[in-house]
């Protein structure tokens, strides 16, 4: 074999080879990393064009099926072989930003960020449709501000809801109240709407924050009047959940419409009914395994 230095050339032409190949993975991760970062698919496609060169299936929609590189028409060619090295590649979740401190496989990441605690919030207003998100501390001036939702302090409350002519309400919904308690906020929905053949209203408590932290409060709803009451105990879902899923779930103070009317007095022709409440933090006893009721503010 001709050596050129005293090194036989398989030898430096093998070292050559390392180098390139070395380069080529570099470029490689670079280019995935690039296109993974954008890929919102549950299943990552990454494409080549006739000339090898890659971008995801996202990306190729935006570009008007065009590699922006060679500006050949783009057909369905896929790269399995770097898809098979971004399935091994580690992401930081999208949410990082938010507070997430989570790295993922790609597609451990996408399940994790349909769970992420740190996803932001939607808004929890319901008397019409609205696509803010956030999180919390930006809910609440979003509500204030451009909602202008009434905003109270206090674990108890006293809330009164008045109709003229209640017989001609089939789907209703009331002004949103938020309180602020135990320094978490909850939202206090009051709706009209069909249960059935029967109309009827209910009331119900929201918690801005995830279900797990909405699992340590509880409250109580109540209304009544001529020495009969209805009462409602139970725990306040969180706001991950709409409050339409809440209403149709019935997970609240259900109260049919002729009832309602019957605790608003009078001629029974117009609703005015009052409904008052409280909520509490169940502390947990470490010695008993039980919870016990705090009722202080």
């Amino acid at each position: 074999m001709e050596t050129f230095g005293g090194q036989s050339s398989g030898s430096k032409y093998g070292k050559i080879e390392v180098v390139l190949a070395a380069l080529w993975l570099v470029e490689t991760e670079a280019k995935i990393r690039r296109n993974v970062l954008v890929v919102i698919s549950d299943k990552l496609e990454l494409l080549q064009c006739h000339n090898g060169h890659t971008l995801c299936s996202t990306c190729k929609t935006r570009v008007h099926n065009r590699c922006p590189t060679c500006r050949q028409e783009l057909g369905d060619i896929r790269c399995l072989a770097l898809e098979k090295v971004a399935e091994s590649l580690e992401l930081p979740c999208k949410y990082f930003s938010l507070g997430c401190s989570g790295i993922f496989p790609y597609y451990s990441k996408l399940k994790h960020e349909a769970q992420c605690n740190f996803r932001p919030y939607n808004c929890p207003y319901a008397g019409s449709e609205c696509s803010i998100v956030g999180d919390i501390p930006f809910l609440i001036a979003h509500l204030r501000d451009d909602h202008k939702v009434d905003m109270h302090s206090g674990c108890t409350f006293n809330h009164r809801y008045v109709k003229s002519n209640p017989r001609e309400v089939e789907n209703a919904t009331w002004m949103l109240t938020v309180f602020n308690c135990f320094g978490n906020y909850f939202c206090l929905h009051f709706e009209a709407f069909q249960l059935g053949m029967a109309p009827v209203y209910m009331a119900f408590l929201r918690f801005m924050g995830d279900e797990t932290d909405a699992r340590n409060f509880s409250y109580s709803l109540e209304v009544g009047a001529n020495g009969r009451k209805l009462i409602w105990e139970g725990t306040p879902r969180s706001i991950r959940d709409s409050h339409r899923m809440v209403r149709d779930s019935h997970d609240g103070l259900v109260i049919q419409r002729n009832m309602a009317l019957f605790f608003s007095g009078g001629d029974r022709k117009e609703l005015k009914l009052r409904v008052t409440g409280r909520i509490w933090k169940e502390q947990q006893n470490p010695d008993a395994g039980v919870c016990i009721p705090n009722l202080c503010s």
